[in-house]
């Protein structure tokens, strides 16, 4: 419950013209795409590292992305290396809720664990959402979900969400995160220090809340819709995403579109009043704040440290390596022959 995940790390995008052309070819009129099972199976070696390098101190930093190959295993001999031979681990816990009824990560577990996952005054969502989006909803529900009737009373976000983990289990991608359990053996085996960075927001009585949740109306189609979009146009070039990954194909990674991104999703709740009055647009700009500085103190201490992000956090112009580049690290890229990262 506690590690929980909201969001879904994308990749840093290179052009829509990168894409196989089977992934550019439009949907077809009723919106859904018949693909092949093309996602690779069995051991994989998974991408390498990017280095951030201050004289003779290394941080290793691995991109993380989500979906995944749902039959990949992952051969992570040379993260183990480097975890064998690291001082510190940073771990990214994130923006977490500190409440009565339990700890656990992220403002979108809050409705969910309270129980205030549905519409407000019993609508379902062929109530709350256009015509032309219950349709599309109901062709990819039927393909993906089945005859539940529960998650017609969802509001668009959770239905969104629900549905978006079956489409990935029905096309052979897994949603849960490989790289952790391989750190956290290595920590119990090694014993590094371990960082942990997150940003706590602390719900004393959540009562009230819940009262103001069940009134609460979300602006969450552009969610629903977006979701919808994703799973119609998408799957191909997830796939593909999933594939580079677990084949440690960068430069493939690097041309590829960017991965779903949930900030539709994520906005409608924490732009919500009871978001913001609850500060998780500071925390998260808190939590950037902290990443960086444990960072910039492990380049300073360790002669090898270790830290995992996921790739739509770490490229990109606003992006991790960029911000610790422009503080003068050198960052070695993965597919370099030692020249640093553009």
């Amino acid at each position: 419950m506690r590690d929980a995940m909201l969001g879904l790390a994308a990749v840093l995008m290179m052009g829509w013209a990168a894409l196989p052309a089977r992934a550019q070819q439009a949907p077809p009129a009723d919106g859904i795409r018949t693909e092949a099972p093309v996602v690779v199976q069995g051991e994989q070696p998974g991408p390498g590292m990017w280095i951030v390098r201050k004289g003779d101190h290394d941080l290793y930093l691995l991109g993380t992305l989500s979906p995944l190959p749902a039959k990949m295993q992952w051969q992570a001999v040379p993260l183990q290396r480097v975890l064998a031979n690291a001082q510190e681990v940073i771990r990214m816990r994130g923006v977490q809720i500190d409440a009565d009824v339990g700890f656990f990560r992220g403002l979108l577990l809050l409705p969910k664990l309270l129980g205030a996952r549905d519409n407000p005054d019993g609508k379902t969502l062929r109530e709350v959402v256009s015509p032309a989006s219950y349709e599309r909803w109901q062709g990819l529900k039927a393909r993906y979900i089945g005859n539940d009737g529960g998650v017609e009373k969802r509001r668009p976000l959770f239905a969104a969400q629900e549905l978006y983990t079956a489409a990935m289990k029905k096309n052979g991608l897994d949603t849960r995160d490989p790289v952790w359990p391989v750190v956290e053996k290595a920590i119990k085996e090694h014993h590094p220090t371990v960082t942990v960075v997150k940003e706590t927001i602390v719900i004393k009585d959540p009562k009230p809340l819940l009262q103001e949740w069940s009134k609460t109306t979300l602006d969450d189609l552009a969610c629903f819709d977006n979701t919808l979009a994703r799973i119609e146009t998408d799957l191909d070039a997830m796939r593909a995403r999933a594939n580079a990954w677990a084949t440690g194909d960068i430069p493939a990674l690097r041309a590829l579109p960017p991965a779903y991104q949930w900030e539709a999703c994520s906005a409608a709740v924490t732009e919500a009043g009871i978001g913001k009055r609850l500060g998780f647009g500071d925390a998260r700009a808190k939590l950037r704040a902290k990443w960086l500085a444990a960072a910039e103190a492990a380049l300073e201490k360790n002669a090898v440290s270790f830290a995992a992000l996921p790739l739509n956090d770490l490229l990109g112009a606003n992006g991790y390596l960029a911000a610790l580049q422009a503080k003068g690290y050198a960052v070695i890229a993965p597919d370099d022959d030692g020249g640093e990262e553009e």
